[in-house]
Order: structure tokens, then C-alpha cells, then sequence
């Protein structure tokens, strides 16, 4: 589905920085759940210590991949208090806690950065904290022909120089899919398009970091990544350039979200409003490569054309079926284990 027609209004990254209301004090800690790395390294910098330690907030972090984390939820769930006060999780994460009645539905009116949140972004139940697109990255030494398409990954003259990432099983599926048949809320026709790029020797990575490795010593030459992690190899000296497919860049959203048994709801909410605070956001364009997800923030002119989306490509943005995945992501990653990898 695309969602331009939702009035997603990217330009505002352009605007004034303007003041903005901060919520009244709410001294206390607040527990965060997160994936750890240089994404909490920069919650601690720029949300942590400049926004909230000033309030007598202090955050502690509990870390871990979503899907331990996801799991300590919905074992905590009917607990009088839970373990952790925000959870970060992805779009399809929040959306999974959310129908299983692990998170809490946002009261907005405590979060006073809220309305500037870009409108296609929102939700009832979780704070979009940084988005981006899902592109093509190739080194042009290694691929001489220019990809358009995710197709272009199965072409035979890129045989043994494709690599896919092990944590990306969700949306490395959903690409082949794209290109068989398949949509956004049927995922099976993809399963037939990645067996043929096994027999065409592609190589399976466990994380992004790995990619990354192999991209810097020419293990492999193309892979599907988002485009914020390209803009962040490319600055690093990794040489790949960016391509948005044909078949429509799809938006990963990091959202975080409060639990619905959290102990210190007043830090949590805090520590929302703060994620969305401009200052915090330009950080996290500059740093990150990722694009804010409120209007009003005003970023060099060089970090703007590393993480604004040209006006054409907007229109071909895409959301994920968050209901579609709730529901197969199991099937999905057994038959990625036991099928694909094995």
C-alpha cells in the first residue's frame, strides 16, 4: 500500500527548529529496552543524558535483540509490574505486542512532542522514533550493470556476489516476493525465488555488521539493506552506492513503545517525548543516517541529502501488512531456518 495519499509531508525536515514544550518534571529511572550498539550508545548521548538527566531522569538499559525481549514481555504481561518500562521495538514488533495486550495504548496528551509525529507514522500504540527505506546497495567495481530492480540480485552475471542477512529473513522473503508474484500480504511466492538463489551461491550473513565486513573486502558485491545503514557504510569508506528498486522502497520504522504493567510510567512517558525532541532527531540523522519522524527539524544541508527521500521516491513508498506478519512470522522464520539455511 502506498502512503503518499497519507500526506507523509518529508519536507518538513527542512523547517525552523522550533521550541517545544517539555513534559513537567518526572524525577525518577525508567528502564529501557533496546538492541544495544551504537543505536543505544546515541539514546544514552543525546535522550539520556542531555534531555533527561537535566530532569533527574536516570535510564537504565536491559539489552537484547527484540526477540528475547519480546518474549520477556508477554511472560511479564499479567505481572502487577513488569521488568522494563519502554521497549524499542520495530513497526511489526509493536504491533505484534500491542494484539497480545503487552504494551499500553499512548496516552498522547503526555507526550507533548506527539503532534509534530508525521502523519502516515502514527499509531495508537507506539512512538515512531526514526525511520528509513529498504534499497539496494552494489559496489560498481564488483557489479558492472547498474541494478534497477531486486531482480537484479538473481541475474547470472552476479552469481556468488549476492550476500542476505540471517536477521533480515523477514524482508529479504518479502523482496523476493515482490519479484514472484508475491505482495506486501503474501510473502509464499517468495520462498520458491530465494531457493533459486541459493543454487546461485548466495552467501548468508548473521548481521548487519557482518554485511558490512564482507561489503569492505569484496566478499560480495550486492544486497538488499536500509538505506540509513548504506549512508553510514558509505561515510565509513565501505564503496557502495545506493539504488531505490523499482518495486518500491518499503519503510522500516524503530518505534518504542511503553509496557502495559510499567512501574515508572511518568520516566517512560519522558523518555518518549525526549526521542522526539529536534535536537535529539538531528542527532540521529547525523549520527545514524536514519530520517526524523517529526516535523520541524532543521539538519545541515549535508545531512539532508544523506537522509531526505527525493520527492519521485516518496510516491513509491511502501508500509509492511503489520498484520500479515504478526500472523506468519513463525512460519516464515522456521522455513528460513530449516529450508533456506540448511
Amino acid at each position: 500500500m502506498s502512503i503518499t495519499r497519507r500526506g507523509l509531508g518529508l519536507g518538513a525536515a527542512g523547517l525552523t527548529l522550533t521550541a517545544r514544550m517539555r513534559p513537567a518534571r518526572a524525577a525518577g529511572q525508567v528502564v529501557v529496552g533496546t538492541w544495544g550498539g551504537d543505536y543505544q550508545d546515541l539514546q544514552q548521548t543525546y535522550v539520556a543524558a542531555a534531555l533527561l538527566a537535566p530532569q533527574g531522569i536516570n535510564v537504565v538499559y536491559d539489552t537484547a535483540n527484540d526477540t528475547v525481549r519480546k518474549t520477556k514481555l508477554m511472560a511479564e504481561r499479567r505481572l502487577p509490574h513488569g521488568s522494563v518500562d519502554v521497549q524499542a521495538l520495530t513497526a511489526s514488533g509493536s504491533y505484534e505486542m500491542f494484539q497480545n495486550g503487552a504494551i499500553a495504548a499512548l496516552d498522547i496528551g503526555r507526550i507533548p512532542n506527539a503532534p509534530h509525529i508525521l502523519p502516515a507514522l502514527r499509531t495508537a500504540y507506539a512512538v515512531p522514533h526514526i525511520y528509513t527505506g529498504r534499497v539496494i546497495l552494489h559496489n560498481p567495481k564488483l557489479i558492472k550493470a547498474a541494478p534497477t530492480s531486486y531482480a537484479d540480485l538473481w541475474s547470472p552475471d552476479n552469481a556468488g556476489k549476492v550476500g542476505v542477512i540471517d536477521i533480515q529473513y523477514q524482508t529479504t522473503i518479502e523482496s523476493a516476493a515482490m519479484i514472484a508474484g508475491g505482495s506486501l500480504s503474501n510473502y509464499e511466492p517468495g520462498k520458491d525465488k530465494l531457493l533459486e538463489l541459493k543454487r546461485l551461491g548466495v552467501k548468508v550473513y548473521p548481521t548487519n555488521e557482518a554485511m558490512a565486513q564482507a561489503l569492505k573486502n569484496e566478499e560480495v558485491g550486492i544486497c538488499i539493506m536500509w538505506r540509513a545503514r548504506g549512508v553510514q557504510w558509505r561515510n565509513a569508506g565501505i564503496p557502495v552506492e545506493i539504488v531505490y528498486p523499482k518495486e518500491g522502497v518499503v519503510l522500516y520504522i524503530s518505534e518504542q513503545t511503553i509496557a502495559k504493567n510499567a512501574r515508572n510510567q511518568d520516566s517512560a512517558y519522558a523518555y518518549l517525548n525526549a526521542l522526539l525532541d529536534p535536537t535529539a532527531q538531528a542527532a540521529f540523522a547525523k549520527n545514524f543516517g536514519y530520517t526524523p519522524t517529526v516535523e520541524g527539524v532543521t539538519l545541515p544541508p549535508e545531512v539532508e541529502a544523506q537522509v531526505s527521500f527525493p520527492a519521485d521516491v516518496r510516491k513509491s513508498f511502501l508500509v509492511q501488512d503489520q498484520a500479515y506478519l504478526a500472523k506468519n512470522d513463525p512460519q516464515l522464520q522456521e522455513w528460513w531456518n530449516k529450508v533456506f539455511k540448511a
